[in-house]
């Protein structure tokens, strides 16, 4: 009995010790997705595809890490709302393009499309303070350019691009005029649970019973719960109810969080709204709820009237 007691024991402790130095070893790898099963690191398409007007725009990191972007305009002259936009884990910006079409479509913007390191051509390898470095390194072009106006920059993240528009809009109160989440989770610890249940007793974040013993592990954890407390700006919150990858209640807990510090936060639900899909499903609707939240905190500067 003792023999087989002791076995059960030890191939248990196996197994968890197996699996920790798993996910010590490939945690990038679950994290970080540039290519998706069965395609390419390179672009499917270009935004020429779709008959949008772009241009390639190259960057480099305060790192030294060279990046690639599409900036993408409505019409040569436009001046409307600049979005800054973060993908979300897997794949690349290509496979965002027929949403930011319509994007462009609906709320009248240009939109500055950014490949993270390691990422479409981009060069290097994805981590989080690589990723910060990159977004900062975006918000910096776009701040400098001469063609936009600059007082109208939103970010928009969606996903993993949540995490990094959090952070960034945090960090830059006075550069980025709003920001917009959709279906985003509240930490990479309070994820690792909800991907692989057994890791729940070990990894967890604030808000969670877990013991956290291997916290110290996680190398990208995007606590977007705590970097959601400081943004100072007005956040648009944008949740599918049926999302098969973040449960939707990471969303509330967000919006929990900023509205405590922040009255300038919304929250919408979509009812069919998917991890990927919110956009798609939630129609008009989607559209115009952000098209009114751009107009009220990302509003077009009004001239004087210089009339006699």
């Amino acid at each position: 009995m003792v023999t087989y007691v002791s076995a059960l024991f030890y191939g248990v402790g196996g197994i968890v010790v197996a699996g920790v130095a798993l996910l010590v070893a490939f945690q990038e790898k679950l994290v970080y997705v540039p290519v998706l099963p069965g395609l390419t690191k390179s672009y499917p398409i270009t935004p020429a595809r779709l008959n949008l007007i772009y241009e390639d725009v190259w960057l480099r990191s305060s790192d030294g890490v060279r990046l690639h972007s599409w900036f993408i305009k409505m019409f040569p002259d436009c001046r409307g709302p600049t979005i800054l936009f973060f993908q979300e884990n897997a794949g690349n910006i290509a496979h965002r393009l027929e949403m930011v079409r319509i994007m462009i479509q609906k709320l009248k913007c240009n939109v500055f499309m950014l490949s993270y390191r390691g990422y479409g051509e981009s060069e290097g390898y994805p981590s989080q303070q690589g990723i910060i470095k990159d977004a900062q390194a975006a918000l910096d072009h776009l701040s400098q350019r001469t063609d936009i106006d600059t007082s109208r920059i939103v970010v928009f993240g969606r996903s993993l691009g949540g995490a990094v528009g959090a952070v960034l809009t945090k960090n830059n109160p006075e550069k980025v005029s709003a920001l917009i989440l959709e279906n985003t989770f509240t930490s990479i610890l309070d994820m690792a649970g909800v991907l692989l249940p057994f890791l729940k007793w070990f990894i967890g974040g604030s808000g969670t019973k877990s013991l956290k013993l291997l916290n110290f592990v996680v190398r990208s954890p995007w606590k977007t719960i705590d970097a959601i407390g400081e943004v100072k700006q007005p956040v648009l919150f944008l949740s599918g109810l049926q999302d098969e990858m973040v449960p939707p209640f990471h969303m509330k807990m967000l919006y929990a969080k900023a509205a405590t510090r922040n009255s300038q936060c919304t929250f919408v639900e979509f009812p069919s709204g998917m991890h990927m899909d919110t956009w798609l499903t939630g129609g008009d609707v989607y559209w115009r709820t952000v098209m009114q939240f751009l107009a009220k905190h990302a509003p077009e500067e009004r001239k004087p009237d210089t009339r006699m």
